[in-house]
């Protein structure tokens, strides 16, 4: 299949190219919104959720009945230093769990009528370690932004994506701190759960790739310091976008593949709502930079995309209230 960009400059343009949503249906999704036979703002933010979905498909009275959930795994060359309580292997072991069917991403779908597709990508060639230099070249960050934009299904009506990545919290700690600032120990959690002395050596790694890596460029960012599955998720986010297909984000890995977007280009998220907040610690302070209110509360740090999963039933809800509710006319209720 034909790369979309060959370049990180084409995938730039490309981002500050993306359509938003039409204007038609929703004005036409407010104005039946106010019609249904409710008082006004009774659903509270599920209201907000069905317009905000009624503008991105183009229909003032959608249906969301396609939801594709993709998980994409990779494997970090960080992953040596000691960041993970978990070795590499676990990486290509959860995707066989994941292929098999046996993994709570898999329980999740099939709960709310989500496809679900597997990628991994080059499990068997780590990205390099960030504390020496970048952790993928240019044309090795392209690949992976390609592998997400084909793995789109433009048939889709909702986007999940989620990752599996020994190591990734700290890419994805050293993303947050390199495009936010801070100290590095304000964006580094215990990930699969790491005692305080794996915690230290996770602060120290994430420092030392932000010094190994001085450019604070967005793009630039992921290729130093993301991993392949991070850079595939925002491959697919921005696919997602070009087809005007809304998206749930699921937990900090994700999210800060999303916020590369988000400081690339203006508007890039616009199409996205947070499905959750993890108990990662820095996952809450990522979404407040990106603007962002996770749907759900409920304790979860799986990764996997399972919290985004979990929240697709909170827009269906939404979806079909809006869509499916007779107007005050229609059941001969008084409006006044």
């Amino acid at each position: 299949m034909t790369a979309a960009f060959a370049t990180l400059s084409e995938f730039r343009a490309l981002l500050n190219g993306l359509p938003g949503p039409d204007a038609a249906a929703l004005e036409g999704a407010r104005a039946r919104n106010g019609q249904l036979t409710k008082p006004p703002g009774a659903l509270g933010r599920l209201e907000d959720l069905a317009i905000w979905y009624a503008g991105w498909r183009g229909d003032a009275r959608p249906v969301l009945a396609h939801p594709q959930v993709i998980i994409f795994a990779g494997n970090h060359g960080v992953t040596a230093r000691g960041v993970s309580a978990f070795p590499a292997e676990v990486t290509v072991q959860m995707v066989a769990n994941f292929k098999a069917g046996g993994a709570a991403i898999n329980q999740l779908c099939k709960a709310f009528g989500a496809e679900m597709a597997v990628h991994a990508l080059e499990l068997d060639r780590p990205t390099a370690d960030f504390t020496q230099g970048p952790a993928m070249s240019e044309p090795e960050v392209v690949a992976a932004l390609n592998a997400g934009w084909q793995a789109v299904n433009p048939a889709a009506d909702l986007l999940v994506v989620g990752e599996m990545g020994i190591g990734n919290t700290t890419a994805a700690a050293a993303i947050a701190c390199a495009l936010f600032g801070g100290a590095p120990g304000e964006w580094t959690g215990r990930g699969t759960g790491v005692d305080d002395h794996g915690l230290s050596i996770k602060t120290q790694v994430v420092a030392e790739g932000l010094a190994a890596n001085p450019s604070r460029d967005p793009l630039a960012v992921l290729a130093a310091l993301g991993g392949r599955e991070i850079a595939a998720m925002a491959g697919a986010i921005a696919r997602a976008h070009a087809l005007r297909i809304p998206v749930i984000l699921d937990g900090f890995i994700c999210t800060a593949a999303a916020a590369t977007l988000a400081m690339a280009a203006p508007g890039a998220l616009d199409h996205c709502v947070a499905g959750h907040a993890s108990a990662e610690a820095a996952h809450r302070a990522l979404l407040s930079k990106l603007g962002l209110s996770p749907l759900l509360e409920l304790g979860l740090r799986l990764g996997e995309g399972s919290g985004a999963a979990l929240a697709i039933g909170v827009l269906k809800g939404a979806v079909a209230c809006h869509s499916g509710m007779a107007t005050f006319a229609e059941a001969g209720v008084s409006d006044a």
